[in-house]
């Protein structure tokens, strides 16, 4: 394929998962995986040469920033590193303003920040897609780079049951919304007091989404158990009652066993062997964690062209 063409379509942003329809979503996969088997065959993929990224990060990380900055590099773009403490959005700048700038000097960006009113107030004011690196509400690439991690290792995703074990936080919304989306049942069990807040709930449907008090009685028959850490980025403070509380939610040996037979582990990272997961579970024959970690270099390199390029046909 030649090089891209100007950006097709109107402006799109990806801020939360159901930001793109089932359509779109299953595109974007598609496509994820062209862009994989060309990248392990060393086959040059520059469909955004001469385009820029600008990536803010109010919020550290090691994966986002490789898999974004590598991937836009890989599609024959270039990237712009900010920081709070190396921008003007440190020193008060209000982010709309901070937007209306970056955005007539880049062809994309994506921003790690804390509360999604943040992006999205940024987004607003942006000329070019903005894209959710994470959020204390959201985690759409994540959630995304998960979804093709398991269709590359059991299959589709409609029809299976997917096992939350532990904090109801961003990454739980998000599995939440893209079941809804993707036609797969949720299974989430968390510590009393942690559960998923109740504005992400909706009208709970018992055919999308099924809480369980026992993280066992979650897993059983699932094709994918996945986790988190007990205590995210921002809630330091809370580490102690937090170790007292998910004790019981530390995915093990036997929430695998109670999984179905070809079930897959999954988890973000980082991961902290003997808390949330156990070494035998996470460094054992059904994890896919390294897998998943990698997939984010390949979605969110698919999303980027997506964005600016809309559909492309090979």
């Amino acid at each position: 394929m030649s090089d891209a063409s100007p950006t097709a379509g109107p402006l799109r942003h990806f801020l939360q998962f159901r930001d793109l329809t089932r359509s779109e979503l299953d595109y974007v996969l598609d496509r994820a995986r062209l862009i994989k088997d060309k990248f392990k065959r060393y086959l040059p993929h520059h469909t955004l040469h001469d385009r820029n990224l600008a990536m803010v990060f109010e919020k550290a990380s090691t994966r986002t920033r490789v898999s974004f900055e590598a991937g836009m590099y890989q599609l024959g773009g270039a990237v712009i590193h900010m920081t709070t403490g190396d921008s003007q959005l440190g020193r008060a700048e209000p982010i709309e303003d901070t937007a209306r700038v970056i955005s007539r000097m880049v062809d994309l960006i994506m921003i790690r920040t804390f509360e999604q009113t943040r992006i999205e107030r940024f987004a607003a004011h942006s000329r070019v897609p903005v894209i959710n690196g994470l959020t204390n509400e959201y985690h759409p690439c994540q959630i995304l780079a998960d979804i093709f991690t398991f269709r590359e290792h059991v299959g589709p995703i409609q029809g299976k049951t997917v096992a939350w074990v532990g904090d109801g936080n961003n990454m739980a919304a998000t599995w939440l919304q893209a079941a809804r989306i993707m036609g797969f049942r949720l299974h989430i069990s968390t510590p009393q007091g942690y559960g998923l807040d109740s504005r992400y709930m909706g009208k709970p449907d018992p055919d999308v989404i099924q809480l369980f008090d026992a993280p066992l009685d979650a897993c059983r028959g699932a094709h994918l158990v996945t986790t988190d850490v007990w205590t995210s980025m921002g809630f330091e403070d809370e580490n102690e009652a937090r170790r007292k509380a998910f004790a019981g939610w530390r995915v093990d040996t036997e929430m695998m066993q109670a999984a179905h037979p070809d079930a897959v582990f999954m988890h973000c990272l980082p991961a902290h062997r003997g808390e949330e997961v156990t070494a035998e579970v996470i460094d054992g024959p059904q994890s896919v964690v390294w897998d998943e970690a990698e997939n984010r270099l390949h979605v969110q390199k698919a999303l980027m062209e997506f964005l600016l390029l809309g559909r492309q046909g090979s």
